[in-house]
């Protein structure tokens, strides 16, 4: 079994409302939070090495590692090779700013994204454009259904009924 699948068991594994769900996952938060801060101290700096050395740098366990790791992958300039990831697997931190942001609005991650580091990454009003950009991106907008009487949106001047909508 990979490193990937033993941390989604682990973690997704146990109720999040039950005691041990809830002791997991804040401990992870408080862990992702101090990554990130290191992270975001100087996003130019592109980190690598094994899963192994990341998580010994970082002073988490492997598998809290696992799941950063796994989280961060869609803000990362390249892709990490998540799904057969073993502890000594290369990888490389890069990350796109404006990306990371966004993944974090859209995760509802409070805690990362009001972060006071993003103050010297992007400027207030770029961060109200990305955080706008992704609520806007999950509103469905339902197009107007047209009636069997109304003209035919086709163009040929007769009822809906009578053209297209038989």
């Amino acid at each position: 079994m990979g490193l990937l699948q033993d941390w989604r068991e682990y973690a997704y594994g146990v109720d999040i409302n039950s005691k041990a769900g809830k002791a997991i996952w804040d401990k992870y938060f408080k862990q992702e939070k101090g990554v990130y801060e290191q992270l975001l101290a100087d996003p130019s700096v592109v980190v690598s090495g094994t899963v192994q050395e990341l998580a010994d740098r970082y002073q988490m366990e492997l598998s809290y590692m696992v799941g950063f790791l796994d989280g961060i992958n869609e803000s990362l300039k390249e892709p990490n090779p998540i799904e057969e990831m073993d502890a000594d697997t290369q990888v490389k931190i890069e990350i796109d700013v404006e990306k990371l942001y966004y993944n974090m609005v859209e995760a509802k991650a409070e805690w990362l994204y009001e972060m006071p580091e993003w103050d010297h990454i992007l400027t207030p009003e770029r961060r109200k454009e990305l955080f706008r950009e992704q609520k806007k991106s999950g509103t469905i907008v339902k197009e107007k259904k047209i009636g069997r009487n109304d003209p035919c949106p086709c163009g040929s001047g007769k009822k809906y009924k009578h053209c297209c909508g038989r």
